[in-house]
């Protein structure tokens, strides 16, 4: 059994984002609505995904444009809060992202008790957020240090809205993380969040590191799937699954069962 199964309980995962609106320190931030209606707004969308049968939801504070790469304590700590009250109702496996931040998303997955955390963990990339460097050996050393060990680590080795600054093409970047970080599994992005990712590309880079677990990180949808899942192990997704398609909008159950029925056929 590989890790996928033995904590998804089925191959070819389905992870569902619940998109936390703005929050504390945030310029979108709704300070006369408070804390509050972010906590309702998220319970809303676990509920939706949960019902609609995902496998496992990530939690991330993907309002929080424009973001930081070394977050503010605030959004951390806004974000513990808000899965703290929210624990008894999570039914199903769960992650966490703070964008850009791999020591806050360890740290938060350390104290919820989260399943995974993706980051950029490697790479050094210009990015629309400024020059964008990384400490994967810092990282992983905070990582047990925390006792968070057991933390699953997914690497977004295709960031959105960045390039790496050296000319080096996706597979060469996934043979190196795999050697060198020996990451639990690896997301491959479109441009932004929303953008379908290749599937050559995901094809290329499955043939390259087969023992590694591929997942396809933006632009799932309910008409590209089955042809994602001929090289992925698995799917994150959130843009879909909001009401017409759209990112800022809360999430749809009517677009996710029928997804997720046809993920289940395709198992």
């Amino acid at each position: 059994m590989n890790w996928l199964t033995e904590k998804f309980h089925t191959s070819k995962p389905i992870i569902a984002m619940c998109h936390l609106k703005p929050l504390p320190g945030d310029p979108g931030y709704d300070a006369e609505k408070g804390v509050s209606d972010i906590l309702e707004a998220a319970r809303r969308d676990l509920h939706a995904l949960q019902d609609g049968g995902v496998d496992a939801v990530m939690f991330s504070n993907e309002a929080s444009l424009p973001y930081l790469l070394e977050t503010e304590a605030i959004t951390s700590i806004t974000m513990a809060r808000i899965i703290g009250e929210l624990m008894g109702e999570i039914k199903i496996p769960f992650g966490v992202n703070v964008l850009w931040d791999p020591i806050a998303s360890i740290d938060l997955a350390v104290a919820t008790g989260a399943v995974f955390v993706r980051e950029i963990f490697t790479g050094v990339y210009g990015s629309d957020f400024g020059l964008w460097n990384t400490n994967a050996g810092k990282t992983v050393r905070h990582q047990h240090r925390v006792g968070g060990k057991e933390v699953k680590l997914l690497y977004n080795i295709v960031p959105e809205s960045a390039a790496y600054v050296s000319q080096r093409d996706p597979v060469q970047i996934a043979r190196s993380t795999v050697f060198n970080a020996h990451p639990d599994a690896l997301c491959v992005s479109g441009l932004t969040a929303g953008t379908e990712v290749s599937t050559s590309t995901l094809q290329q880079i499955k043939l390259a590191v087969p023992q590694t677990a591929i997942f396809a990180n933006t632009g799932v949808n309910l008409d590209n799937v089955e042809q994602i899942f001929s090289s992925a192990d698995g799917a994150i997704i959130g843009t879909f699954f909001k009401k017409d398609g759209y990112i800022w909008n809360e999430v749809d159950i009517n677009r996710v069962r029928p997804f997720m029925e046809k993920v289940r056929s395709i198992r």
